[in-house]
Order: C-alpha cells, then sequence, then structure tokens
C-alpha cells in the first residue's frame, strides 16, 4: 500500500506531503490541485518502470543515467509541451556567482513515494529534468541513488507488479465498438477516450475472468435492477456488443444494447470493470462520482471500496460529492486542497459542514421521502450488520438511505433539520436513533424519537460469547484450528484481565458487560488492544469496524429491542412518500 507522496515543482501544486490510507478521498474547490496530485503520482509510477526497464541492469555507471520518456507516454498527463509539467513552465532558475556571471540551472520536479510491502516501509524517490518540449529525463533523486538501487533490486517483483490507473470520468458510449488490444485500451482510457473501450473491458473480463464477470453482473443487478448479458463479438466486422435486460424482463426480445444506459451507469459499470480485470492496482479516480444521482453516489462508492479491498488494491479519489464526503469522513483519509493540501483530523467539524442545510438536502428529502438521524455512520453500519444477521426486512431501506448525522447525540440538531426539511417536503418522514439520554422523549407522527435502553449501541453485542466467537473465527488456520484454540484463550485472558482492571477503577460496576459502561470506549478498546498484543500482531483498534463482531452472534442472541428498532425504521420508510 502507499502511505504517502511527496511533491515539489510539479504543475500548479504547491510543494506538498500528502498522506494516502486504504481509500483516500481529495476535496477541495476547482483547480485546487486534486486532479494534479493524482498526475503526480500517476508520472512517478510511469517514470519509475521506465527507469527499471532500462536501467535496473548493465553497469554502475548506467544506473546513474536518466532514462527519456516522450511527451506522448504519459498518457494519464496530458499535455501539449512537457514545460507544463513545471511550476508556472519554470524548467530553469538564474543565480549569480561570485564573479557576477549568471549561472543556470535546471528546475527538478522531484515526487518521493512511500510505502510498505506488509511490514516493511519504503521510500522511492524520482527526479524529472526538462530537455525539451517532447522529452523529459527521469533518474532516481541524487542524493538516494545508491538506497534507491538497492531498494528496487531487493523488491524487484514487487515494483514491477505495482500498477498505478488513473480513471477519468466516463466521456459517453461510441455506437460502434471495435475489438481492441490490452495496450490500446489503456492508452484510450488514460487520453479519456472512454467511451470507446467500456465494451471491450466487458468482453476482457467475461473472456478471462468469468467468475469476476459474474461478481459484476450480480453488483449491477443489485445497483441498478437489470441483467447483463455476456458480451458479444462479431469477428467479420470486428465489433463488440453488450446487452441487458430489465429483471422483469425474461424474453430476449427485450434485451437493450448499453448505450440505451444513462451516463451514470455506464460510468459504474467502465469503474467496476476495471477493478475486477486488474486486481492489486493502485486506482486513481477523478470524480468517480460524476454523472450518478445523489442517492447512487453512496452505494456506488461503497460497492468501489468493496471490490478494490477484496482485490487487494487502494483508491485514491479526487471528489466534489458532498455524499462521498459525508461517507468518507470517518472511515477514510480525506486531504483537504485549501491552501496546502493537508488531512482533516477535525472529522465532526467537516461533518458538521457537510450536513448544514442546503439544496442537496431538500433535494434527497424529496427524492426518498424520508430521512434516518444516527450519531455517525458506524451506527449505521451496525444496523445494517444487525438487519442482515437478523434476515429483516430494513435492509433494502438502509442500503440507499438518506442519512443526517447529528454528532454528538443532541435531539435539537436533528429538530432542527426534520422541521427545516418540512419546508421543502410537508410530508416527509423521520426517525432518530439516540444513544441513551436521561431526559424524556416524546415522538410525533412524522419523526419517530428513539433514545436506547443501554449506553450505546455497542453495548449490544460487546458480549462474551461475542468476542470469543469472532477470536475463533477469525483465526483458523487451514482447516486446523490449533490457531483458532490459542486466539480463543489469548482472548479469554484479555477479558479477564480488563475485567480485572475495569472493577478496581469502578467498584460499583458488577459486571464488564454492563449497560452502564460505554462499550466502545470503556470495554472493547482495552480488550482488544490487549488481546493483539497477546497475537504478536500490530493492529490499529478502530471503532469503525466494531460492527464487523456482530455476524459472529447467533440471532437469538440480538436484544429484543433492537429488533423494534429495526421494525420502526422499516415503518418509518415505508410509510414515506417519495417523489
Amino acid at each position: 500500500m502507499l502511505t504517502k507522496i511527496i511533491i515539489q515543482n510539479f504543475k500548479g501544486l504547491p510543494d506538498s506531503e500528502i498522506e494516502l490510507g486504504q481509500t483516500t478521498v481529495f476535496v477541495g474547490p476547482n483547480n485546487s490541485g486534486k486532479t494534479t496530485a493524482l498526475q503526480a503520482l500517476s508520472l512517478w509510477e510511469i517514470g519509475l518502470h521506465a527507469w527499471m526497464s532500462k536501467r535496473l541492469s548493465g553497469s554502475s555507471a548506467k544506473k546513474r543515467v536518466g532514462v527519456t520518456i516522450n511527451r506522448k507516454d504519459l498518457i494519464s498527463v496530458p499535455l501539449a509541451d512537457t514545460r507544463y509539467l513545471w511550476q508556472n513552465q519554470n524548467v530553469r532558475s538564474g543565480s549569480t556567482n561570485t564573479a557576477t556571471k549568471q549561472k543556470t540551472e535546471n528546475v527538478l520536479i522531484q515526487i518521493t513515494v512511500e510505502g510498505a510491502f506488509g511490514s516493511e516501509q519504503w521510500s522511492c524517490g524520482l527526479e524529472f529534468d526538462y530537455s525539451n518540449s517532447e522529452v523529459i529525463y527521469c533518474r532516481p533523486i541524487r542524493s538516494q541513488e545508491d538506497e534507491f538501487r538497492l531498494l528496487i533490486e531487493k523488491h524487484n517483483d514487487r515494483f514491477a507488479s505495482l500498477r498505478v490507473a488513473m480513471l477519468p470520468p466516463m466521456s459517453g458510449l461510441a455506437s460502434v465498438e471495435r475489438k481492441l488490444e490490452p495496450g490500446s485500451i489503456d492508452v484510450l482510457i488514460g487520453e479519456g477516450q472512454t467511451a470507446q473501450v467500456l465494451r471491450n473491458l466487458c468482453f476482457s473480463l467475461h473472456t478471462d475472468f468469468p467468475t469476476r464477470w459474474d461478481e459484476l453482473t450480480h453488483q449491477v443487478q443489485t445497483l441498478f435492477g437489470f441483467v447483463l448479458s455476456a458480451p458479444q463479438y462479431d469477428k467479420s466486422r470486428g465489433e463488440i456488443s453488450v446487452y441487458y435486460r430489465q429483471d422483469r424482463d425474461a424474453r430476449k426480445k427485450d434485451e437493450l444494447e448499453i448505450s440505451s444506459t444513462g451516463r451514470g451507469t455506464q460510468q459504474v459499470l467502465l469503474l467496476l470493470t476495471y477493478l475486477h480485470i486488474h486486481p492489486g492496482t493502485v486506482v486513481l479516480l477523478d470524480e468517480p462520482d460524476a454523472h450518478l444521482e445523489i442517492l447512487r453516489q453512496r452505494q456506488v462508492f461503497e460497492a468501489i471500496k468493496d471490490v478494490t479491498a477484496k482485490q487487494g488494491g487502494q483508491i485514491i479519489a479526487a471528489t466534489h460529492s458532498e455524499v462521498v464526503l459525508n461517507e468518507s469522513a470517518e472511515k477514510d483519509t480525506v486531504i483537504a486542497f485549501l491552501g496546502t493540501p493537508h488531512k482533516l483530523n477535525d472529522k465532526s467539524q467537516l461533518i458538521k459542514s457537510l450536513n448544514s442545510i442546503g439544496w442537496e438536502q431538500y433535494l434527497l428529502a424529496r427524492q426518498n421521502g424520508w430521512v434516518l438521524y444516527l450519531e455517525g455512520s458506524t451506527d449505521l453500519d451496525m444496523l445494517r450488520a444487525f438487519a442482515v444477521l437478523l434476515d429483516h426486512p430494513v435492509q433494502r431501506y438502509l442500503e440507499r438511505v438518506f442519512l443526517h448525522f447529528i454528532g454528538d447525540n443532541t435531539m435539537s440538531k436533528a429538530e432542527n433539520h426534520f422541521y427545516a426539511l418540512r419546508e421543502a417536503k410537508s410530508d416527509i418522514k423521520g426517525y432518530v436513533l439516540l444513544d441513551r439520554v436521561p431526559t424524556k422523549i416524546i415522538s410525533t407522527d412524522d419523526l419517530i424519537k428513539y433514545s436506547l435502553k443501554r449506553r450505546e449501541l455497542e453495548n449490544y453485542f460487546c458480549s462474551n460469547n461475542t468476542l470469543l466467537a469472532w477470536a475463533r473465527g477469525m483465526n483458523p488456520s487451514k482447516g486446523l484450528f490449533q490457531q483458532a484454540d490459542y486466539a480463543e484463550k489469548a482472548m479469554r485472558e484479555s477479558i479477564e484481565i480488563i475485567e480485572k482492571s475495569i472493577k478496581n477503577i469502578r467498584p460499583d460496576i458488577q459486571s464488564i458487560w454492563s449497560t452502564d459502561l460505554k462499550a466502545s470506549d470503556e470495554v472493547l478498546i482495552p480488550i482488544l488492544h490487549d488481546y493483539f498484543k497477546r497475537m504478536n500482531r500490530s493492529a490499529q483498534i478502530q471503532k469503525s469496524r466494531f460492527h464487523e463482531l456482530i455476524p459472529f452472534m447467533k440471532p437469538e442472541e440480538v436484544d429484543i429491542e433492537i429488533v423494534g428498532v429495526l421494525d420502526s425504521i422499516q415503518q418509518t420508510a415505508s410509510s414515506a412518500n417519495a417523489t
């Protein structure tokens, strides 16, 4: 995984250090440098593989010489003159020496990428030197040449297989698409000519990876409600066609060609197909939400993240979507391109700004007809997990939901937002779910309010049985159970020691599973921290992943109160009047 990119003298972007995570979202106004940062990462990958192909073997002298990169090779960084890669097009700098003679030096673009192969951290820096309007030189940063060469030689296969791919927004779909070679497809994608490659990608996926094609068709059916047919290749004309039919249409004559779908559907199909064909790729997405209606953006972004995670890849996306930002605020790495790019550490402030009343909130109200108020996105993950465990019919409503996060468990924030929405849609319905509050809550016909009886949602799955089942289920060893037994023993020991610690601090607490304890902070985090330490595993304890414990419960272990909450949410959603 790539963990950081350091950029100097590249295009209009200020010299920057940008942290990267499994999923990284770039936010900011137009022309703030989001796409430029993606292009810098793409240029680094082009330079890395160019140098490896020409300088990895041979004499030491050769290794210290730069490799040439032609402007036409920069398919992900389109430009008419290589000079445009430099800040203010300054490829030379002048200085005066002691003899008052003018001395000119080349200005170098430097791009350093840091990453990790397993537990081993690495740093790989390249510098780019201007030659002429068509050619630039690429070489390791001079002060790091020896370390660079040793690093590449040590991990030659890994760096050779490291791929960074930039996917621009869908540019429409050509009425006729000829069969292309893989190299031509990559070039056209890099040039932004996605209209000419979608059917080719579908054909390649179906031909080379039939199992992944089946996964794609299932995802498309879930997202858009239609079934993709196998791509057809007409050898006599050299053309590829892809047809689909609506779920309800079983007859062949009801099939339509994918050119009949909307631009948003084509955009999603392009992204998912590419991800399935290129596992393990660092995918740079420029406006992945382009052409998508607001309610689809969250669902599609989650689908993209899910495929990438399963394929062992990484996502770095630039977006203007408030829905994508809202979804990423608590879970992913968010980089704000306001001045020098920087990581947003104050996630609560981001959530507040994203959820202020605006036109998009009114649009969502009209489209969905109801709104769900939760403290944060992790609560939604937990509700979804409970719904799946219980096979509750509320699942379909929680997949496409208009959410508003209230952040600090304050009812008034939900009420103020809800009654502002009623100005735009008088019959809107709402459901508010709060952690336990001491005051009495009164619901109305159109806004159902509920306060949990236990301290927080985590208290409903924070139990001895759940943690032990999770420890065993996460640690099987090729059908053998020695590792699972060891994991369960470690978990029992962690629970025991944390229970003793809590009782020493809180003698009023009778049980570690008390509903009066804040399960997330006071129980789960210390237990899991101790458990990972016993298992000799370095792992960050993230609240955003606590919902992964829920599938290890038995349905009969779920408190009836949770069932009632899901029932009430379903009733609210099903009674709403969407427009």
